[in-house]
């Protein structure tokens, strides 16, 4: 009687465990893709007599859409695409571009389950932007000038956040001669700033007799020739020559009394010039610039870097 009433009671909790691993249905709802996107684009200071802005080069970003989660936006299509998340699909955008320009705005709306639809829109946008005379006579001598980094000071390269309180290298700082031994054409590279004849017209013409200092692939910012894989170090690249412009800088860094920076951008156009270090990027702020002495800061290769740069006149 004990033996099956023990089978009795094993029989019973093998039920009871099979009955709890029945297989449970689940559901993920509704994938409807976002749908009827806007992207509302209101440059600043529009009005009936200035249609494309005040010049200040500001555009405030609104994207709505039905079924929406989240939201992406790449500014510039000319640009390599680099879409900026946005939590409330809400963005101000500083262009930077002198005259009145069109930039293809494209939107990315995320839905459930990872649905999404795209838009794009064409954007005009005035941009007014006079540098510092004092600024272009110590870059560029009101002729032409050629700069190369300080290898002899410390801190001429250095990486910390993209953020408005970091405006030196606050994670890592070269040491002095710091890339001579691995990369040397770092220093060897001559970037030689000129002040055209024409009304606002730069050139820059980068010589690199030892390479270019970069990473492969797309961190090399477009560079002809530079390989697809392989770690940083110094690759042959015939150097180039392109145009140039001043504009505010985009950065969130502003003149204080300890004058961390000059609130003006070196915007290079082309993808064959570079500033230092071959990268994605084309804007350039200028922390400080004297007859000698030029400090720069941009974002690095990385998502969330800054990159910090010293050079010297030659």
């Amino acid at each position: 009687m004990t033996n099956k009433l023990k089978y009795l009671v094993g029989i019973f909790a093998l039920l009871i465990i099979f009955s709890s691993c029945k297989k449970k249905e689940y559901s993920l709802g509704d994938l409807t893709a976002p749908s009827n996107i806007v992207i509302s684009a209101e440059p600043v200071g529009k009005t009936a007599a200035l249609p494309n802005g005040d010049g200040s080069g500001d555009v405030n970003f609104t994207i709505t859409a039905d079924n929406a989660l989240s939201y992406k936006i790449d500014f510039d299509a000319n640009d390599a695409f680099d879409l900026k998340y946005l939590p409330t699909g809400t963005a101000t955008k500083k262009y930077t571009t002198l005259g009145v320009n069109t930039y293809k705005v494209t939107a990315v709306v995320y839905g459930k389950g990872g649905t999404s639809s795209t838009v794009t829109k064409d954007v005009t946008v005035k941009s007014d932007f006079t540098p510092s005379a004092q600024i272009v006579t110590d870059l560029t001598n009101n002729a032409s000038k050629t700069w190369g980094v300080n290898k002899d000071v410390a801190g001429h390269f250095g990486v910390g956040p993209w953020s408005p309180t970091c405006y030196t290298g606050c994670w890592w700082s070269a040491a002095v001669n710091e890339k001579v031994s691995c990369c040397n054409c770092f220093y060897t590279a001559r970037f030689t700033f000129t002040k055209n004849a024409a009304p606002n017209s730069y050139t820059l013409t980068v010589s690199t007799p030892d390479g270019v200092f970069t990473k492969t692939g797309a961190l090399a910012g477009g560079l002809p020739g530079i390989p697809a894989s392989g770690g940083e170090g110094c690759y042959p690249y015939a150097g180039g020559s392109n145009s140039f412009s001043f504009g505010p800088s985009t950065s969130g860094l502003v003149t204080s009394a300890t004058n961390v920076s000059t609130n003006t951008s070196i915007n290079l156009a082309g993808n064959n010039t570079f500033i230092g270090y071959g990268s994605l990027g084309k804007e350039f702020e200028i922390l400080k610039v004297t007859p000698t002495e030029l400090r720069l800061r941009a974002q690095g290769t990385e998502t969330g870097n800054s990159w910090n740069l010293v050079l010297k006149a030659y």
